[in-house]
Formats: C-alpha cells, sequence, structure tokens
C-alpha cells in the first residue's frame, strides 16, 4: 500500500533538512583559517517559552547542555523584585562544547506573562526552525529525550546516508527528529564516521 502523500512529504522534508545539516557542519570544531573567516559571528539562538523549566528537562537534563547564564533581566535595571518591576524576564544560556557560539537561549516572560501562540508553524514549514545537535550516544539518550514532558517524536532513530561533498561517496549517520514542549524542532542525531573524514 502506497503511503499518503503527507507522509512521503514530510519525511523527505526530513531528510532534506538533515542533509542540509550535516553540509553545513565543519570537519572539526574549530574556528576557520583567518583567510577564510566572514565578518560575523551567528553567536546564540534564543527561544522564548512558555515554561522554563520545562525547556531546561529537555535541553539541561536529557540533551545534556550546561547551563553557564541565568538571572533575570528586569526593567527599569534597578528594579530588585518583579514586583517592582514594569516587566521581568527570565533569561538562561546553555552551552555545549564551545563557549563563544553555539549557545542555547531560553527566555521566559515572567511579567506581564506572554499567553501561547493561537498556532504555532508547523515542523518544517515556513516559520519553523530546526535545531540541530550531534551526539555520540544518539540510542542511549534517546529514550531519556522522547520521556520528557510534552516533547513529541516525529522520527525514531533510523539509519540513513547523504552524498559526501564530492558527490562519489556516503556520510551516514542516525537520526531522529522531536518536537519540544513549545514547538521548536529539535534533531539529535549522530555521524557514523569521523567528521574530520567529511570533507576528503
Amino acid at each position: 500500500m502506497a503511503r499518503p502523500t503527507s507522509t512521503v512529504m514530510r519525511t523527505s522534508t526530513l531528510s532534506f533538512a538533515t542533509l542540509i545539516s550535516l553540509l553545513i557542519l565543519p570537519a572539526h570544531a574549530a574556528p576557520v583559517a583567518d583567510s577564510e573567516r566572514v565578518p560575523v559571528d551567528l553567536r546564540r539562538t534564543t527561544l522564548v517559552v512558555q515554561d522554563l523549566e520545562a525547556s531546561l528537562a529537555l535541553y539541561r537534563d536529557a540533551i545534556g547542555m550546561k547551563v553557564v547564564y541565568d538571572n533575570m533581566v528586569r526593567t527599569p535595571r534597578e528594579a530588585k523584585t518583579n514586583e517592582e518591576a514594569d516587566s521581568a524576564i527570565r533569561l538562561v544560556f546553555l552551552q555545549a562544547n564551545d563557549t563563544f557560539v553555539g549557545i542555547l537561549g531560553l527566555m521566559e516572560y515572567e511579567k506581564p506573562v506572554k499567553a501561547p501562540p493561537e498556532q504555532m508553524p508547523q515542523p518544517f514549514e515556513p516559520g519553523s526552525i530546526v535545531l540541530l545537535f550531534n551526539t555520540a550516544d544518539l540510542d542511549a539518550r534517546f529514550a531519556k529525550i522522547s520521556a520528557v514532558p510534552g516533547v513529541k517524536v516525529l522520527s525514531e532513530p533510523r539509519d540513513t546516508f547523504y552524498p559526501s561533498y564530492d558527490g562519489k561517496g556516503r556520510i551516514p549517520a542516525r537520526v531522529s527528529v522531536l518536537v519540544d514542549p513549545d514547538g521548536h524542532v529539535v534533531e539529535y542525531n549522530q555521524l557514523m564516521m569521523d567528521p574530520a573524514q567529511m570533507l576528503k
């Protein structure tokens, strides 16, 4: 029996998104040579969330990122409590294995409390985002990640491959796709080869 068109399209979209993520991965985690530098660094992606503790249960406790910043940002800045403030935001930064780039920010409005959107963009549709994490132990961690309250599994771990940079070989990967409690798409993947060999 043929799969429904929507299922085929979603599988195709997931595969394409993973391919793009793999193709922009550097051969190793290091700054580019001075001669190849561009005049900008993408330092942080910040997600506005409804419940910051629920987000930390995923990104800190299950995925394994490290909290490096956790503060209240109040306006006016002199306000010591939320009661004294006109607005109050809790802001958290998490890092993986780089102290300067690749930081994930989580932001929750505590005053005034922000109502959830009436409708989030559907995964892999215009307006949605995809966060991609690479790990060395996908299968060992997936059960814990998928069990976090509010997390929805779109695709359980599966093996696939993509064309290599020169188009002659393959880049093997194990891929999973989830949606976090606020509707952001998360790819949690494992490269099945040495990243240093990807550009060769």
